[in-house]
């Protein structure tokens, strides 16, 4: 991408950033059953976009200006990411996260790099388990882990 664009994308990234930090302040801080509140994800979401959107404004100027080819835009694999995020939504209720975030990150992976699909098979059902693992019993959320019918 062009350092132009990285620049304006880093701007733009921080002000989602801050106003996800300054939107997690207004929602309550408990829920029924549960230790951990709502506002917990998108306070951590915003301070982690707001850092990585200043190290990457930070990075555009160690590049400098780099000129070459544009690179090709991959429509195919956009989609794919797209669609496996919206069907990602809408299945997480019933479906249950466990599940569904593993099969939307194998998804991802293998859309990224398909020679490797052992390896997207272990990390992705690692990280699902162990995120269900660290949220629902260290940190006494309540996340649906399993379908519905369990």
């Amino acid at each position: 991408m062009s350092v132009r664009f990285d620049r304006i994308a880093a701007v733009m990234f921080l002000a989602v950033g801050v106003l996800f930090i300054m939107g997690s302040s207004h929602i309550s801080s408990s829920s029924y059953g549960s230790q951990v509140g709502p506002n917990i994800f998108p306070l951590f979401l915003g301070i982690i976009l707001s850092i990585l959107s200043v190290r990457l404004f930070y990075e555009t100027f160690q590049k400098g200006k780099q000129e070459g080819e544009k690179e090709k835009l991959q429509y195919k694999p956009f989609l794919i990411i797209f669609i496996a995020t919206l069907l990602y939504i809408l299945t997480l209720e019933t479906i249950g996260y466990v599940i569904t975030t593993f099969v939307f990150l194998f998804v991802c992976f293998q859309t990224m790099e398909r020679s490797k699909w052992l390896t997207s098979l272990v990390i992705s059902a690692c990280f699902s388990g162990l995120v269900y693992y660290l949220y629902v019993y260290l940190l006494k959320g309540t996340l649906t882990g399993w379908p519905i019918w369990f």
